[in-house]
């Protein structure tokens, strides 16, 4: 037995020796150390020796069985130093990690949040999940309106108390000007970026969901000579200090008098081309003297007060300012078109 035993240690020091990585050592471990191991079973079988034999070959089966562990243990940590070592190497190369990027309906939104801070005004949210009062009626469009049509909208499958459907999805960022009047009162100057939705039939210049901008400035004695400076100081932010603007009336509801607003043609300096439609000019917002009986809805004298708003799509000014062709590309979630700002 005492023989069986030594040629077992000789046996298990050489296979350690031999041993070059830490799943090697792991199944010599297994093999002489574990539940059905050849050390263990040689340990086990001690107790059918007589006394002073037991006692002669337990103390040197375990001498032998500690011995073995400690060499083990001292590989362990060979390996393990080994592995954290390779693991930490700083002069291996990194990995490269993407670079993220933009949309571009925000990098233009960002600039223009600047620019209307830089003018004295608050940049405000509101919820997309709007009440038709605050979407239509608050900004006089009351039920009925012909100009509902416009803003063909997604109505929400939940009834008030009244048993009227009256959520929608936000057609425009007006939907925030009585709120934002309702809190502030008068003076008021804000601006309201964010997301509209609109039951459109999508193509390369429609979109069923996109962005907005809406406008609002309110004071004693505004005038339209106020809501000029400040559109014409947008229009040059975002196209250039030689372009131009040009203002024509227009009907709009929650205005009046309303004007349809008009830059000159980036591309052709006002000469004509395809995208100005040999024009010279290009649409770009709606703009107007705040309806009296939106500022009344307000909480606002309008004999006291008078104030401009203004709004313009996102989408639409980005699409112009960086020659892109299709409206659908923005939510598109192509990296590729992504990557390109």
């Amino acid at each position: 037995m005492k023989d069986k035993i030594e040629k077992l240690k000789e046996e298990i020091l050489d296979n350690l020796v031999k041993a070059k990585e830490e799943g090697a050592l792991r199944d010599l471990e297994i093999k002489y150390l574990g539940r059905k191991g050849e050390l263990t079973k040689i340990l086990r079988s001690l107790k059918d020796l007589s006394g002073n034999e037991k006692k002669e070959i337990g103390q040197l089966a375990n001498e032998i069985k500690k011995e073995i562990e400690d060499k083990f243990a001292e590989m362990k940590k060979a390996f393990s130093g080994k592995e954290k070592k390779e693991q930490t190497d700083v002069t291996l190369p990194g990995e490269k990690i993407g670079r993220g990027h933009l949309n571009p309906v925000t990098i233009v939104q960002n600039e223009l949040e600047d620019l209307f801070i830089s003018m004295g005004f608050m940049v405000l949210d509101g919820p997309e999940l709007e009440s038709d009062f605050y979407n239509f009626t608050a900004v006089n469009i009351p039920p009925n309106h012909p100009a509902r049509d416009m803003q063909d909208t997604f109505y929400i499958d939940k009834k008030n108390k009244d048993g009227e459907y009256d959520l929608v999805m936000r057609t425009h960022t007006s939907s925030v000007q009585v709120r934002a009047m309702q809190k502030y009162g008068a003076p008021l100057r804000c601006v309201v970026p964010g997301k509209c939705f609109r039951c459109e039939a999508t193509d390369v210049r429609h979109e069923h969901t996109f962005y907005q901008i809406e406008g609002l400035m309110i004071d004693k004695n505004i005038s339209l000579a106020n809501m000029k400076a400040v559109l014409e100081t947008v229009a040059k932010k975002l196209y250039g200090e030689e372009t131009k603007l040009r203002m024509r009336p227009k009907f709009y509801p929650f205005v009046e008098p309303g004007a349809n607003g008009e830059v000159t043609c980036f591309l052709c300096q006002g000469e004509g081309c395809l995208l100005c439609k040999n024009s010279g000019w290009l649409e770009i917002f709606g703009s107007g003297l705040v309806h009296p009986n939106v500022l009344r809805n307000g909480g606002i004298d309008p004999k006291i007060y008078s104030g401009f708003a203004f709004g313009f799509g996102l989408n639409r000014v980005t699409q112009l300012k960086y020659g892109i062709d299709d409206v659908r590309l923005f939510n598109s979630g192509d990296m590729r078109f992504l990557q390109q700002f």
